[in-house]
């Protein structure tokens, strides 16, 4: 393995701390939003079968992380636009 240049390494070091200037200019975003976050409705399940009330309550945990990931893709390419 070769070691790694000065140069290469400055240059990572910058690319870097500008990922990082990104990353707190967003934290600082959404710190000074002074939006409030809505509160969901509670769900009325007294008109459903404790069955259906479950399956309200369960979460399927693939479709939550397939979710997820769609989000941070977006996130990222948001960020690269920019």
């Amino acid at each position: 393995m070769e070691p790694i240049q000065p140069q290469q390494r400055r240059a990572a070091d910058q690319v870097f701390q500008q990922s990082l200037d990104q990353l707190e200019d967003i934290l600082q975003e959404n710190s000074t939003e002074e939006e409030e976050i809505p509160q969901l409705p509670q769900l009325d399940t007294s008109n459903l079968s404790e069955v259906e009330a479950q399956d309200l309550i369960n979460i399927d945990l693939a479709a939550l992380e397939d979710a997820v990931a769609d989000i941070e893709q977006y996130l990222e390419e948001i960020t690269k636009t920019k």
